[in-house]
C-alpha cells in the first residue's frame, strides 16, 4: 500500500511539473528543460515579393546545372511589382482564391467548419495577409523557368461549382527560358482534394530538363482558437517516405540551408490541430527530393522536388499531383496516399489509439451521436478491464479492512522500522493480501486511457459535434462548467471510498490530487470531461458493487493486545 501511495505522489508531482512547464511555453518563455519558445509572435513584415522563398539546391539532381539550381524571388522591389489578381473559386466545401502571381493558392476557407476565434465565421486555412502566411506554391527549377513568382494569366471559365461535379481553373505563364507552363486546378464536389496538372511546353530550340517543385509555406504562429494552458497540440511541417516513414519537425529546428532528402516516393504536409494541407505527387519511377526550410523570420516551408523527363523542342509533357487541404479525416487521408493518415498523430500510443478510434467510429455508426459514442466506448473499455479492476478494488477493500491493525503496528513499532516492516509483511501473508494488488492493475490500464485521451483530443469528428442540452461542441470546453463540476464531485467520492492512509500527509495528498486535476478539467474539451466523468461513475459503481456485494468485509482477526516491541 505504501508503494501505491508513493506512485500516486510521483504522478502528482510530475503532473504539476509538466503543467507548469506547459504554462511557461504558452507564455512564450523558456521552459524548465531549457527549450526556447518555438513560435515567434508575429509574421515577418516584409511584403510578399520580398519574403525569402525556398531555395532547395538542385545542383546534385540530374539534368540541372548548378548555376540555375537555386530558386529565388525576382530581384524587384515591392513598389515595382504590379498587384496580383485574385480569382475566387467556390465549391460546396470551400472558398478558394488563386493568385495570378505564380498561380498560388493563397486563400482557402472551409465552409463546413466554424472558427473558434471568430464565432459565426468559418475556419480559414490558407491566407496571405499582413498577420498570416499560409499558402501552396509550385513552379519549375533548372533554368530561368516559370516559378511561384511568375505572373500568370487566368483563362476564362466558370468560378462556382454550382450543381456540377467538377470545376476546372486554368492558368498560363509567359514563355520563360524557352518554357511555357499551363496549370489546371480541378475541384470536385464533396472533396477536399484539388487535382493539379502542370503541362510544360518547350517553346525553344534546344531540349530542356526542368524539375517541378511543390511547397507549402506558412508562418510559425499557433492557429487561433487552439491555445490552451493545459494541453499542447502540434503545429508544423511533416513528410513521409517509404524508407523512414512519417517524420515531423518543430519550426524552431528548421534551418535556412537544410539539404533536400532524396527518396523514391513520398509526400509533404503542414499540420495543425484538426486540419492539414499536403502535396501528394504522382507516382514516379525515380528519385525525388523532400525538404524543409526556414525562409525568414517566422516563415517556413516544406516541399518536394520531382525531376521531369527531357523535353524536346516543340514537345510537351504533363505531371499530376494532388493537393489536400481540409480536416484530418483518417479514412479520407489513408485512401489518398500511404501513411497520410499519420498526420493525425497519436504519438507513442498510436498502436492503441488507432483501434480505439476505429471502435469509436463503429459505435457512432449505430448511435449517431459522438457524445453517446464516447459513453458507450468508455463502458466497453471498463467492461474489458473489469477483472483487473475487480482485483484492484478487492485488494484496496481488504487493505481498508486491516487499516486499524496497520495503524496499531505503526504505533507499536514507531521506533523500529525493520520490525514494523516484518510485522506488516507477516500480516499481509496471513491475510493473503498483495500490497501491489491495488496498484498494478491500474498501471496496466494507463496506456489505454492515455490513448483514449489522444483519440478524443485529436479527432476532428468531435469538432462542433453536439451531445445533449447545453453541450453543442464536444471539442470545446463546457460553457457552464457543469460537466467538470460533476466530475470533480465523483473524484472526491472515489477518494472517500478508498482506504484512508494512516499518514496524515498522505491522507491530505489523496484529497489534493482530485482537486488539482479537476482544475485542469474545467478547461478541457467537453468530450474529454465526458469520458472521465463516465469512467469515474462506472468506477464508483464497480467499487460499491465489490465492497458491498462480493463479501469483502472487515477482517475479524484484529489483535486484542498490543504487539510486543
Amino acid at each position: 500500500m505504501d508503494l501505491r501511495r508513493s506512485v500516486l505522489w510521483v504522478v502528482f508531482t510530475m503532473s504539476m511539473i509538466f503543467l507548469y512547464n506547459s504554462w511557461l511555453r504558452y507564455n512564450g518563455e523558456t521552459d524548465l528543460f531549457g527549450t526556447p519558445p518555438a513560435h515567434p509572435a508575429q509574421v515577418a513584415s516584409a511584403p510578399p515579393s520580398a519574403v525569402p522563398q525556398a531555395a532547395p539546391s538542385a545542383a546534385a539532381l540530374p539534368g540541372t546545372s548548378s548555376a540555375a539550381a537555386p530558386l529565388t524571388a525576382p530581384a524587384t522591389t515591392a513598389a515595382a511589382e504590379p498587384a496580383a489578381l485574385l480569382t475566387t473559386i467556390r465549391t460546396d466545401l470551400m472558398d478558394v482564391k488563386i493568385s495570378s502571381r505564380g498561380g498560388n493558392l493563397v486563400y482557402l476557407k472551409l465552409l463546413k467548419y466554424e472558427s473558434r476565434s471568430e464565432p459565426g465565421k468559418n475556419v480559414v486555412l490558407f491566407d496571405d495577409s499582413a498577420n498570416n502566411k499560409y499558402m501552396a506554391q509550385s513552379g519549375l527549377i533548372g533554368g530561368d523557368f516559370p516559378n511561384h513568382e511568375t505572373e500568370m494569366t487566368v483563362l476564362p471559365g466558370p468560378r462556382d461549382l454550382g450543381d456540377a461535379k467538377t470545376l476546372q481553373v486554368k492558368l498560363v505563364s509567359p514563355d520563360l527560358g524557352g518554357v511555357k507552363l499551363e496549370r489546371t486546378y480541378t475541384f470536385t464536389r464533396d472533396s477536399y482534394v484539388v487535382n493539379v496538372q502542370n503541362t510544360i511546353t518547350n517553346t525553344g530550340t534546344a531540349p530542356v530538363s526542368p524539375q517541378m517543385y511543390m511547397q507549402i509555406v506558412r508562418d510559425g504562429n499557433t492557429p487561433p482558437g487552439d491555445e490552451s494552458h493545459f494541453y499542447h497540440t502540434y503545429t508544423g511541417p511533416a513528410y513521409y517516405d517509404n524508407a523512414n516513414k512519417f517524420q515531423k519537425f518543430e519550426f524552431k529546428d528548421l534551418k535556412t540551408s537544410d539539404v533536400p532528402k532524396k527518396v523514391d516516393s513520398g509526400w509533404v504536409a503542414m499540420i495543425q490541430h484538426y486540419f492539414v494541407s499536403a502535396w501528394v505527387p504522382q507516382p514516379y519511377d525515380g528519385p525525388r527530393d523532400l525538404y524543409t526550410r526556414k525562409l525568414g523570420e517566422n516563415l517556413y516551408a516544406v516541399g518536394v522536388i520531382q525531376p521531369l523527363a527531357q523535353i524536346a523542342p516543340g514537345k510537351s509533357i504533363s505531371t499530376d499531383a494532388k493537393l489536400f487541404v481540409g480536416p484530418e479525416l483518417e479514412s479520407t487521408l489513408g485512401a489518398l496516399a500511404p501513411g497520410l493518415e499519420l498526420v493525425k498523430d497519436y504519438g507513442w500510443v498510436t498502436i492503441l489509439a488507432k483501434p480505439i478510434f476505429w471502435l469509436l467510429e463503429m459505435i457512432h455508426k449505430v448511435v449517431q451521436n459522438w457524445g453517446w459514442s464516447i459513453i458507450v466506448l468508455t463502458l466497453l473499455i471498463k467492461l474489458a478491464f473489469f477483472p483487473l479492476t475487480a482485483a484492484s478494488y478487492k485488494s484496496m477493500a481488504r487493505m481498508k479492512a486491516v487499516g486499524p491493525r496497520i495503524t496499531a503496528l505503526r504505533e507499536s513499532y514507531k521506533g523500529d522500522q525493520t520490525k514494523m516492516n516484518q510485522a506488516m509483511v507477516e500480516l499481509y501473508r496471513k491475510e493473503k493480501i498483495n500490497p501491489l494488488g491495488g496498484c498494478l492493475p491500474i498501471v496496466i490500464q494507463i496506456p489505454v486511457f492515455i490513448a483514449l485521451y489522444w483519440v478524443l483530443l485529436s479527432s476532428v469528428e468531435l469538432r462542433g459535434a453536439p451531445w445533449i442540452l447545453w453541450i453543442h461542441d464536444l471539442s470545446a470546453k463546457d460553457p457552464y462548467y457543469i460537466l467538470p463540476a460533476i466530475m470533480t464531485a465523483t473524484s472526491f467520492l472515489q477518494v472517500k471510498l478508498n482506504p484512508t492512509p494512516p499518514d496524515p500527509m498522505q491522507a491530505r495528498l489523496m484529497w489534493i490530487m482530485p482537486a488539482a486535476f479537476s482544475i485542469m478539467f474545467f478547461f478541457f474539451p467537453a468530450g474529454l470531461v465526458l469520458y472521465w466523468l463516465t469512467n469515474n461513475s462506472t468506477s464508483i459503481a464497480q467499487q460499491w458493487f465489490i465492497n458491498k456485494k462480493m463479501g469483502v468485509g472487515v477482517l475479524t482477526d484484529t489483535p486484542t493486545s498490543t504487539p510486543a516491541k
